[in-house]
């Protein structure tokens, strides 16, 4: 006899209780924005907050993943409970992740204190999933005392990581030719801690002194600029490791540990939290907006402001005008021109 889905609830107290299985089910509907996900959330929400979520990011070819699987081995020698979101690309025919990142950690598979889990990026821009916020919460709620999010590496404009993780590392390697494009996009923006991975490789020195060099010159400059101007961020500590051999990789995590405890009772963490908060929510009505346009009670009139868009009949302007009103009224929008 098959067994009935499980609801949202009965997931989640699964999960809390140390089901590895019901929190990878809840993990999938949470992905998949289903009605259990929400009641699960509901429920799971009020009881995370308490985690270290630290973002991984930067170019391809850093070795990432390989530096979160040192950081997750010296954290387990610690003692600590640690999970990792690893977003990878999506498969453009099943629209699942592509690179497996729990592949690369198998040394930790039969570990009950740490979970991997690959989320597929869907199509959503900025090197994460749209359901990464809430994923780690429900990480968070389930005991995961540190949650690393490790982005997709597909470029230099991953900064959306930093509205959600309390600690921001960004990750460089050697090797990766003119450092100074490493500033360019605005990711050194968003870091609080730099590595240079691959220390064991050549020229890692000379980048971290590059970096620390740039950074340097970059707040001073800030320095110089109008007293009304946005309060410049203590400038990111630059680290050397490397996630081959885990060379310098304690200091890393203890570092880290070092910026989540220095962040106690400042303003910064309340505004960062405003933010990962603007975030979830600003995301979750992006998602309920979309679907209600496409709804079946408002799909022909969503298509028809459309066409009349298509047909330079309507500018888009008045056309997103029309489908907030119908929105925010609950009637179909006027299509008349």
């Amino acid at each position: 006899m098959t067994r009935p889905a499980a609801t949202g609830s009965c997931l989640a107290q699964e999960a809390r209780g140390g089901s590895r299985l019901a929190l990878s089910r809840l993990l999938t509907a949470v992905e998949s924005r289903t009605p259990g996900a929400e009641e699960a959330l509901r429920l799971l929400y009020p009881l995370a907050g308490g985690a270290h979520v630290v973002g991984i990011t930067g170019p391809p070819g850093g070795g990432k993943s390989t530096l979160v699987a040192a950081l997750v081995a010296e954290a387990r020698a610690r003692h600590r409970a640690v999970a990792v979101l690893a977003i990878d690309p999506s498969s453009p025919v099943t629209g699942g992740a592509i690179l497996g990142d729990r592949i690369r950690m198998q040394q930790h598979a039969g570990d009950r204190d740490v979970f991997i889990r690959s989320m597929a990026a869907r199509g959503h821009l900025g090197g994460l999933a749209g359901t990464t916020a809430e994923s780690a919460a429900v990480l968070d709620a389930c005991g995961f005392g540190l949650v690393f999010i490790e982005t997709v590496g597909t470029g230099q404009s991953e900064v959306e990581v930093a509205s959600i993780a309390d600690t921001t590392v960004v990750v460089q390697a050697p090797e990766m030719g003119d450092e100074i494009q490493a500033m360019k996009a605005g990711l050194l923006e968003v870091a609080d801690l730099v590595v240079v991975n691959k220390s064991d490789r050549p020229g890692a020195d000379r980048a971290a002194a590059q970096l620390r060099a740039m950074l340097d010159l970059g707040n001073a400059e800030r320095a110089g600029t109008s007293e009304h101007s946005r309060p410049r961020p203590k400038r990111p500590e630059v680290l050397l490791a490397s996630g081959l051999d885990a060379a310098g990789v304690p200091e890393l995590l203890t570092a880290l540990d070092g910026h989540h405890a220095g962040r106690a009772g400042a303003d910064r963490p309340q505004a960062a939290r405003i933010a990962r908060a603007r975030a979830q929510v600003e995301g979750i009505l992006a998602d309920r907006s979309r679907e209600a346009l496409w709804s079946a009670a408002r799909r022909a009139e969503t298509e028809a402001l459309l066409e009349q868009v298509a047909a330079h009949e309507l500018d888009p302007y008045a056309a997103a005008d029309r489908l907030l009103q119908q929105l925010g009224t609950g009637q179909p929008a006027a299509t008349s021109s």
